[in-house]
């Protein structure tokens, strides 16, 4: 094309300019995209995908190769920011209420999930086995923003709400573990090696040792924090302490999720510190942009019918067979694990239509996995997960919708009722004045802080209510005294007087 033509010829002399240039597009180009998505209520992750697709070398091709190559490390630090994030959630107060009741549902979804796209994948379709696993692997992750962005909408509350937030929580820790058991099967099968028990365990293992220094550096983080800093100084810390951990998963070859997670979990245990994490949320914007940008330029869009680059049959029936069977996957597992636990009939029925979307996660899951298998499974892999990812965040704020209705979280009247918490077009302005547009990734983590809140703010209603009583209770008995003691001494003055 005469554009791409023009744009090569003017970074050609320059790989600074071409990296400049290119970071500049990716933004532009994902930002513009959004003002269409907005106007059809898509979230901001398909814009950015299908805006790096338009730039990418199906379209526009105005990103190089060599640009898309030497980012590579992106995957790690968005999934760092996103896993970090996620960590606020898991407070161990909430916790204790059902946390046992939530891991085992938490498990049975993720697990089933994985479970039927390996039968498909494997047994039905014939394809090779790492590509199988891995596939299968990334079929637990989930992405909470456009469920949290209908909670919110909705005002929904109750037990099913409770229990819809702890899963989508959790829900990507055991992805991960799934991952890099899967991902180290693989290269062994690849590799031709032995596939033994003992070394299907070892990445499990290497995993709880990144928990445990995740961990260390979330207590760190606490102790640079405990003296004042101003507001850019207690960013770069903890930009520093994430980034720091992200390079050593590198020298590792593990992924950073689990370990920031950790590094979440203790801070805001040690500290109930929410503006850090509020600081990032303003911070993390371009770094999570670029990143699905990236993904988009990356997406082999000719991969979809390709015959043979896996198995017998084109790319685009695996890609359908995937997205069907994962959501089936989901709900099953859902049904199951709730009937195990004794959950409601509602959490039982309807907890599995709200666990279908699935972007952030599982995209850079699949970007580590492209870059450590490589070749055409990695390209087949990342190819699924793009594809699939664009289809679960069209229809997932529909299908939590109808959850969140159907298991009556929320009724007639609220949804008559005008939401004054959805994203309308003051709050947008008020996002954008404030450097973050990104609407819709933002609500989960506002969303469920303010429901927990909420949620902590009603059980202690009661209390408050009686000390309020007690309260008023002497204002006006004391307000009574003086209105006796002052009638009394009105009294005596006017005997005086006579």
């Amino acid at each position: 094309m005469a554009i791409s033509a023009l744009y090569d010829r003017l970074i050609s002399n320059s790989s600074v300019a071409m990296d400049i240039l290119s970071i500049s597009i990716m933004l532009i180009a994902g930002f513009l995209m959004t003002r269409i998505t907005k106007r059809l209520k898509l979230p901001n992750v398909t814009a950015y995908i299908v805006a790096g697709i338009l730039i990418g070398p199906f379209a526009l091709n105005l990103i190089p190769k060599s640009f898309v190559d030497g980012t590579d490390f992106l995957p790690d630090i968005a999934l760092a920011f996103i896993a970090f994030g996620t960590g606020e959630f898991f407070r161990f107060e909430t916790l204790k209420k059902n946390g046992a009741k939530v891991f085992v549902i938490t498990l049975f979804e993720a697990l089933i999930a994985t479970l039927f796209v390996f039968v498909l994948c494997f047994f039905l379709f014939g394809l090779s086995l790492p590509f199988s696993l891995v596939l299968a692997s990334l079929a637990a992750a989930t992405a909470p923003a456009s469920t949290m962005m209908t909670i919110r909408q909705t005002h929904a509350k109750g037990e099913f709400v409770d229990t819809l937030l702890q899963v989508v929580a959790l829900d990507d820790m055991v992805g991960l573990v799934a991952y890099s058991v899967a991902i180290s099967v693989a290269t062994a099968a690849m590799s031709g090696r032995d596939i033994d028990v003992a070394s299907s365990l070892i990445p499990f293992f290497i995993n709880i040792g990144v928990l445990a220094l995740g961990a260390f550096f979330g207590f760190l983080t606490y102790v640079f924090m405990k003296t004042r800093h101003s507001t850019d100084n207690r960013l770069i810390i903890a930009i520093a302490m994430l980034f720091s951990f992200c390079g050593i998963c590198a020298v590792l070859e593990t992924s950073p999720l689990l370990g920031c997670m950790a590094m979440g979990t203790v801070y805001i245990n040690m500290t109930e510190d929410d503006k850090l994490f509020k600081q990032l949320n303003y911070f993390s914007p371009p770094i999570l942009m670029l990143f699905f940008v990236r993904s988009g330029v990356s997406f082999d869009l000719g991969a979809l019918f390709d015959k043979g680059s896996v198995g017998r049959i084109p790319l685009i029936y695996v890609g359908v067979g995937y997205f069907v069977v994962r959501i089936l996957g989901k709900y099953v597992g859902a049904y199951s694990g709730s009937h195990i636990v004794g959950a409601s009939d509602k959490v039982k029925k309807y907890l599995g239509l709200a666990l279908i979307p699935q972007a952030g996660v599982a995209i850079g899951l699949a970007e580590l996995g492209a870059r450590t298998l490589g070749g055409d499974i990695g390209r087949a892999l990342m190819t699924i997960i793009l594809a699939s990812s664009v289809l679960y965040e069209l229809i997932g704020p529909a299908a939590a919708k109808a959850a969140l209705y159907l298991s009556g979280s929320y009724g007639e009247e609220d949804r008559e009722q005008k939401d004054d918490d959805a994203p309308n077009d003051i709050d947008v302005k008020i996002y954008i004045a404030s450097g973050y547009d990104n609407v819709e990734e933002r609500l989960y983590t506002e969303g469920a802080e303010e429901y927990y809140e909420s949620q902590g703010a009603s059980g202690d209603k009661t209390k408050k209510s009686a000390k309020s009583k007690k309260k008023a209770q002497n204002k006006n008995g004391k307000a009574s005294d003086k209105k006796n003691k002052g009638g009394r001494k009105s009294g005596s003055k006017k005997k005086k007087r006579k």
